[in-house]
């Protein structure tokens, strides 16, 4: 800006010490997670059938629930990575946070048609095939906790733990349904196999809440988890020259980055470039903040809002 401002800017994107906040490339997780869960699906679903397991087809649908969610996440992932335009300026990284709420979306629709045929279920209860229910979910064991493992190393981005979480949720629903399958195989009661779908849902339902929580308040634009909205004000308020510290914003601009705002009261006038980039590194460094602008004013003048 022109020398006689005393507004200056500093935009920290975390290149200048490799510590970078872009999401990783999951897409060979992806494709393979999609491929591997989308012919356990079929399996699932007809042997399901076969057998009479309301266990298997509710896991099934909860399967086909998180095939729809890794392709959800994989476009995000995708779409995070596309340049900023003139109309997106912050390019579609947030499409990341948008993903992660349609997730939990799935979710719910899958927990409610999961519980409506349990129900049913329960009140009609059928015969069912235990040594095919076990042999079946112990294949899904293998496969979710397979892709589960691809997705180990992404639990600091949303959209990445919403793909882990719907897969390690599946490998220990399908460890009680081969649990179910042995307990009906040997003592005969069909009650088990309803009772298994209910605690299939309250399995999901548990997980839901969690991812439903966390991307709502990434898209109301909540100070992401991890960060102290009072720890970076302590920070900024206690350098040299700063008498208070006003318009302090912090929200995520998709599930890996975050960015900043905020204005710096500086009687003294402008510190210079130096301290700007010491700012901006401190704030990418200690506090996770990749993205920040800094405004710097003499005086505080406050208007409605403030």
């Amino acid at each position: 800006m022109g020398a006689g401002h005393n507004h200056t800017h500093s935009h920290g994107h975390g290149h200048g010490h490799g510590h970078s906040h872009a999401p990783a490339d999951f897409g060979n997780a992806f494709l393979i997670g999609i491929i591997l869960n989308t012919g356990f699906v079929i399996v699932e679903a007809v042997y399901g059938w076969i057998s009479g397991s309301m266990a298997l087809i509710a896991d099934a649908g909860h399967n086909l629930s998180d095939v729809l969610a890794l392709m959800l996440a994989w476009g995000a992932s995708v779409a995070a990575k596309r340049p900023p335009s003139q109309r997106f300026t912050y390019g579609y990284k947030s499409s990341t946070i948008l993903a992660a709420l349609a997730n939990a979306g799935l979710l719910l629709v899958a927990i409610g048609a999961i519980l409506f045929e349990t129900l049913h279920r329960i009140a009609e209860p059928a015969p069912v095939e235990g040594e095919t229910m076990a042999i079946v979910a112990g294949i899904g064991i293998v496969i979710n906790a397979g892709t589960a493992a691809l997705f180990l190393r992404g639990q600091h981005d949303i959209n990445i733990r919403g793909a882990f979480l719907h897969m390690a949720a599946d490998a220990l629903v399908s460890l009680g349904v081969v649990i179910a399958g042995l307990a009906i195989l040997w003592t005969g009661n069909a009650w088990i196999d309803p009772a298994v779908s209910l605690v299939i849902v309250a399995v999901i339902a548990w997980g839901t809440w969690g991812l439903l929580k966390d991307s709502i308040a990434m898209s109301m634009l909540a100070v992401p988890k991890g960060i102290s909205e009072t720890d970076v004000r302590t920070y900024l308020t206690g350098l040299p020259g700063v008498a208070a510290v006003h318009d302090l914003h912090i929200w995520p601009m998709s599930t890996t980055e975050t960015a900043l705002t905020a204005h710096l009261i500086m009687p003294e006038g402008h510190p210079g470039d130096a301290l700007l980039r010491e700012i901006q590194h401190a704030l990418d460094h200690d506090h996770g903040i990749g993205h920040s602008t800094i405004q710097i004013e003499r005086e505080h003048h406050c208007e409605s809002g403030c």
